[in-house]
């Protein structure tokens, strides 16, 4: 019995002793994982800096603290990448999907990899496990359309952005892709109904209202293109394209103070837009602002050389409104060279060869 007794009192006392460290190791493993954390948090920060050698030095660190931290190894390929070591940044991101098989983020990112290397079957495996994975992850639904886009399969990336769409009913950039891809091959109504659909997701939505625009006015629908540009600007002030198209159409319209203004502000923001300086000198010319046409004309010529349209026009505004016939020929034949056919040019300019 006293055996038996002493026996149950070095095992209560073992067992006291045993506990009495499993706070100091959970403390240890707990001090551990915030410093990993830390790491990875610096290490994160500044690849966004653009210190890409702290950023490494860091997420290295990270990776010592926890050898098991899949973000850890997802961070150290994401700066690899970017200091482009594709090799190394391929055996972290694998690393990391190893750890964590469910990680999208790293099967999308080792897809990237594969793409700039051209190996676009592994980055298509590797965007069909982030798929499957995470059926809701929209990236890898529009990295794998656009990689079946770039190798000319457009009825499979139809299909994927579609996936996506009925996964993420309102995913805005699959919806733009979608509708991008309707426009390319010619399924009109499908394209604008999808932008509507986008549009009403987000009425800010710059791209999507340019897109309509441009489907409008190819349909020669200006009410409607004009109304679309307009919405793109108020989204995007600076979206140079659509103030140039927004302005062409109020020329066409013969309201050339709107057009005026549509110009000046492509200007604004591009002055170097030798279409928008021609553009303006037919609008200045139409309102009989001559000295201003002139200015306009001649800098669309400086800006770009082989621009055959702004050749023609200086050559008929040194024609009509100059009176100069010399000045006039020199831009004709210039606008002849650089390809152009009218058939009056052709009249004037062989005439003066008999």
């Amino acid at each position: 019995m006293e055996q038996a007794s002493y026996r149950r009192v070095k095992i209560m006392i073992l067992l006291s002793f045993t506990l009495s460290y499993l706070p100091s190791f959970h403390c240890l493993h707990a001090a551990q994982t915030d410093a990993a954390q830390a790491s990875l948090e610096q290490g994160s920060l500044l690849l966004k800096q653009g210190d890409l050698k702290g950023a490494e030095e860091a997420a290295k660190k990270a990776v010592q603290e926890q050898p098991g931290s899949a973000e850890a190894h997802h961070l150290l390929g994401l700066i690899y990448f970017k200091e482009r070591k594709p090799n190394e940044a391929i055996e972290a991101f694998t690393h990391a999907v190893k750890l964590k098989p469910a990680y999208a983020d790293a099967l999308n990112d080792l897809a990237d990899v594969y793409v700039v290397q051209g190996k676009y079957p592994e980055a298509a495996q590797a965007l069909k496990r982030a798929i499957e994975v995470n059926p809701k992850h929209g990236e890898s639904y529009l990295e794998l359309g656009k990689l079946y886009e770039r190798r000319g399969d457009l009825e499979g990336a139809k299909k994927l952005y579609l996936a996506l769409l009925a996964a993420v009913p309102g995913h805005q950039e699959g919806l733009f892709e979608l509708a991008t891809l309707y426009d390319f091959q010619g399924e009109t109504k499908a394209a604008r109904d999808t932008l509507r659909r986008l549009t009403k997701v987000n009425p800010k939505h710059a791209n999507a209202w340019y897109l309509s625009g441009r489907i409008a006015e190819r349909n020669n629908d200006l009410v409607e293109a004009a109304y679309a540009y307009k919405q793109a600007i108020a989204a995007k002030p600076d979206l140079v394209d659509a103030h140039y198209n927004l302005g062409f159409i109020y020329r066409s319209q013969g309201t050339p103070n709107d057009a005026e203004r549509e110009f000046l502000e492509v200007l604004r923001y591009r002055p170097e837009y030798a279409e928008a300086h021609m553009n303006l000198g037919v609008v200045y010319t139409s309102v009989s602002k001559l000295e201003d046409a002139e200015h306009e004309y001649e800098t669309a010529v400086s800006l770009k050389p082989d621009y055959a349209e702004a050749h023609y026009n200086l050559g008929v505004f040194y024609e009509l409104h100059r009176k100069d016939m010399g000045r006039a020929l020199a831009q004709y034949r210039k606008y002849r060279e650089l390809g152009g056919r009218d058939d009056r040019v052709e009249r004037i300019v062989g005439s003066t060869f008999r």
